[in-house]
């Protein structure tokens, strides 16, 4: 199976902590990486985590509040000083471009590669990113400024052509592409050997939702519906669910609750508020509603299956 793989670099709420760096991640998708968020540290933890910077070409902002994007500037001036001359691509919030664009211009003068920024309006759904293999869309949040998630899609591939069994039947190598797309190959003596024998079935399409920060949001549940891991906002235990819809945050249950009636695979709790120092009683909350949870934790790997 090929690789789509989430590193959390930071999953802390505003302010850092001794425990927490503010949010970031990046996903590895069959080599390629994506970075999701960059807080302030976000370079740094890609330093502790051996992470190669140059395979970094795409950075997602989900909107527009310093925990989720002060680390940019820091993390483009230091591509300069690696000598990095490949493009570098920010998908954000449009109004990012007016604040950043003064910033480049008088700190990062001399960059030897073009930063590609490409603005999207965070209330509407979005496709930001496609390849070959791979679609990105946003998710319009419920924040108190504009907020996008972000939805990492693979797309299906044709099933794998069992060359064993092609070979058997004699299937010229010419004719591999038909068959992998669905075709019977048809014998010198007219006898049908159908698709299913000459091929294995592609592996399950998988799917990653970010969903950072909001508050309670079932108008999003239609689009990440089957997701196979969610990671959701989960800055406050229902304790302090008062706080929570003051500030546009989610509590553990209402993550859970969102996981549960978007029949998602994985429910992955961040965005931590500071005031808990063990964040198992959040983990139990969400678990009591959405048993397959776990905390999100600097340094954690997540496979997305």
């Amino acid at each position: 199976m090929e690789k789509f793989d989430i590193n959390i670099l930071g999953c802390g709420s505003a302010t850092p902590n001794p425990r927490h760096y503010t949010s970031s991640q990046v996903v590895d998708i069959r080599g390629k990486l994506f970075m999701i968020d960059c807080g302030e540290g976000t370079q740094i933890q890609m330093r502790h985590q051996r992470m190669a910077f140059a395979r970094l070409n795409h950075i997602l902002i989900s909107h527009l509040h310093g925990d989720h994007c002060f680390g940019l500037l820091g993390i483009i001036s230091s591509f300069g000083l690696l000598g990095r001359t490949a493009p570098l691509y920010v998908h954000a919030p449009s109004e990012l471009w007016t604040i950043l664009k003064p910033e480049l211009d008088f700190y990062c003068r001399e960059l030897e590669f073009e930063v590609v920024f490409q603005g999207f309006d965070p209330n509407v759904v979005h496709t930001i990113y496609e390849d070959r293999s791979l679609t990105i869309d946003t998710i319009p949040l419920r924040h108190r400024i504009p907020c996008a998630g972000f939805l990492l899609r693979e797309k299906p591939v044709a099933d794998h052509l069992d060359r064993q069994m092609a070979d058997f039947y004699g299937v010229p190598t010419w004719d591999f592409a038909r068959i992998k797309a669905g075709g019977d190959f048809t014998m010198p003596d007219g006898t049908i050997i159908p698709h299913s024998r000459l091929t294995k079935p592609a592996g399950p399409v998988r799917s990653y939702a970010y969903c950072c920060d909001t508050a309670w949001n079932p108008g999003m549940v239609e689009q990440i519906n089957g997701v196979n891991l969610l990671y959701h906002d989960c800055t406050y235990s229902s304790e302090h669910s008062d706080r929570a819809e003051l500030h546009y945050h989610s509590t553990a249950a209402q993550a859970a609750r969102i996981a549960s009636q978007a029949n998602v695979g994985m429910l992955m709790l961040g965005h931590f508020s500071a005031r808990y120092y063990d964040e198992e009683i959040l983990k139990n909350e969400a678990g009591a509603i959405f048993p397959n949870t776990i905390l999100a934790k600097e340094g954690l790997h997540v496979p997305v299956v």
